[in-house]
């Protein structure tokens, strides 16, 4: 054998082996998961609207949470709406609240595909019903790059909004499928 036959077997069995990319994880894993952006900034923007409001004008009474609806149709709630409100529930709970389950409960206009749907025109009942003083609504819109979610701390006794906070989501993977409504 000679010397070039060896020397470019060597290469081109060096060559290939640099043509053929090394299998990359492409699964998330839970340390990621437990660190997840979606739900700190969901915790955060709960804490940012608590942050403005007296608590004790909250005291112990009862604080419902309705799902987050899509601001251009206020009869469905996406994936995403439901997701949100379950985690702003979760946040309020770990701030001290005592937030009520209202999904538990027949007696609530709960629309299927919709979840707990509050409007403004329904809020005194249902929180008379469950003797709420506050009701956590929210809206989100979905844009080209972001999802603007809206949130707002309303007094059930005479809809004053006692805080607001607004923030926004990229619309990365997740967020677009949990935008997908189910039919």
């Amino acid at each position: 054998m000679s010397k070039r036959f060896v020397l470019a077997a060597v290469a081109a069995a060096v060559l290939s082996a640099c043509s053929s990319p090394a299998p990359v994880r492409t699964e998330p894993t839970y340390d990621e998961a437990a660190k997840s952006a979606f739900i700190v900034s969901s915790q955060s923007a709960i804490d940012k609207l608590l942050a403005g409001v007296n608590r004790e004008s909250i005291g112990q009474s009862p604080v419902l949470v309705a799902t987050v609806v899509n601001v251009n149709d206020l009869s469905r709630a996406a994936p995403l709406g439901r997701t949100l409100s379950e985690q702003y529930a979760s946040q309020m709970v770990a701030s001290g609240l005592h937030v009520k389950e209202i999904k538990l409960r027949g007696d609530v206009f709960v629309k299927e595909g919709a979840g707990e749907l509050l409007l403004s025109r329904e809020i005194k009942d249902i929180a008379k019903s469950h003797n709420a003083s506050m009701v956590l609504v929210g809206t989100y819109s979905t844009a080209a790059s972001f999802t603007y979610v809206s949130l707002k701390l309303v007094r059930t006794e005479d809809g004053r909004i006692l805080n607001g906070h607004d923030y926004a989501l990229p619309n990365d993977r997740d967020v677009q499928r949990l935008l997908a409504v189910q039919r």
